[in-house]
């Protein structure tokens, strides 16, 4: 295989400097045109190709982001990397993407390994432990030392950067009241995950609308289950030994087999129980019934993260800094695992 060269080498042959040779590679004006000539065609013989770190050293840019999720399993999260990647490919950006697993351990070693120089700005969804334990040193250490940051969904408020949010409490609102005004008195609220700020909003806005249609809360239904517990046994408990009309999962998983479950112990969707889940999974459409879902937006919420990110990377480094936080408004889509509304 032929050796290729590097720019170090190509100025040596040419006695000039690295900036030099970079600027002729590409196409300066401030390079003569036969030097850059000369430079291009002995480049082009001897297999030259761009070295991205070294042209990051050079530029003090990588035009490479950090992504960093809980999960890669949720549809939420496959959905806003689609929309990352879309404007990070229309922006020449390269993306690195790692997943925590809603473990600190492995949100901060992933931090402290893109700080170190691999990326320009970063994206987090924040992982379950880290919200709970708040620890957020890590991302303010990033922000300080290698750049710019921007949160999405799971964020915090303690951590002075952009954000991007759903508009969580009252989406939670909406979809509580479409089932009261379905008819049902007896929603319940079904989650995998506990110590998320998304997870309180969606249950402050249930509780809300409970208190403004003067229903009575009934403390037994709304079920978080802790990752040591069994889903199935949890819910079916619920459902032999509570009055249940409705189940709002704040998560797909938890929708999806809150659902099956009921249907196992002979309830009819909706007649018996309706179902409302959160995040608008495609593949909603095709169960039976078709599931009621909220559908975040997530596409959207990935590009308007990333735009977010890219427009702070490239201001100019003496730029006042000012965040915002950017809520994005949620759609109830109605399908088949909830009744029509009731006219009066």
């Amino acid at each position: 295989m032929k050796q290729r060269i590097t720019l170090k080498q190509i100025a040596l042959a040419f006695n000039v400097s690295i900036a030099t040779v970079s600027k002729a590679l590409k196409d300066s004006h401030e390079i003569s045109i036969s030097t850059k000539e000369k430079i291009q065609e002995y480049a082009l013989q001897h297999n030259y190709r761009p070295n991205r770190i070294a042209l990051s050293l050079l530029n003090k840019k990588t035009k490479t982001i950090g992504v960093i999720m809980p999960s890669i399993l949720n549809p939420f999260f496959v959905k806003t990397f689609s929309g990352i990647e879309q404007i990070a490919n229309d922006k020449g950006y390269n993306v690195i993407t790692i997943v925590s697993h809603g473990k600190l351990d492995k949100e901060i070693a992933s931090v402290n390994m893109l700080e170190n120089g691999l990326i320009d700005g970063l994206l987090i969804s924040l992982s379950e432990e880290t919200e709970s334990k708040q620890h957020f040193k890590h991302l303010e250490e990033f922000i300080e030392n290698a750049g710019p940051i921007v949160m999405f969904d799971r964020i915090s408020d303690s951590v002075i950067t952009d954000k991007v949010i759903v508009d969580d409490f009252n989406c939670a609102y909406k979809a509580t009241e479409h089932l009261i005004k379905t008819g049902c008195k007896h929603i319940s609220v079904v989650s995998t995950l506990k110590n998320v700020g998304i997870i309180k909003l969606r249950i402050n806005g249930y509780l809300k609308a409970l208190e403004d249609y003067k229903l009575p809360v009934n403390k037994k239904i709304i079920t978080l289950i802790k990752p040591e517990y069994d889903f199935e046994t949890e819910i079916k408990t619920m459902l032999d030994y509570q009055d249940v009309d409705a189940i709002i999962g704040l998560e797909e998983f938890s929708a999806v087999e809150a659902m099956v479950i009921a249907q196992d112990r002979g309830y009819t969707i909706p007649d018996d129980i309706s179902i409302i889940s959160f995040t608008s999974s495609d593949f909603f459409k095709y169960t039976k019934p078709s599931i009621t879902c909220i559908n975040q937006h997530s596409v959207f919420m990935g590009k308007t993260a990333t735009e977010i990110l890219i427009s702070k990377i490239e201001q100019p480094q003496d730029a006042d800094p000012v965040f915002e936080t950017r809520t994005i408004k949620t759609t109830l889509i109605e399908r088949n695992s909830t009744k029509p509304l009731v006219i009066k």
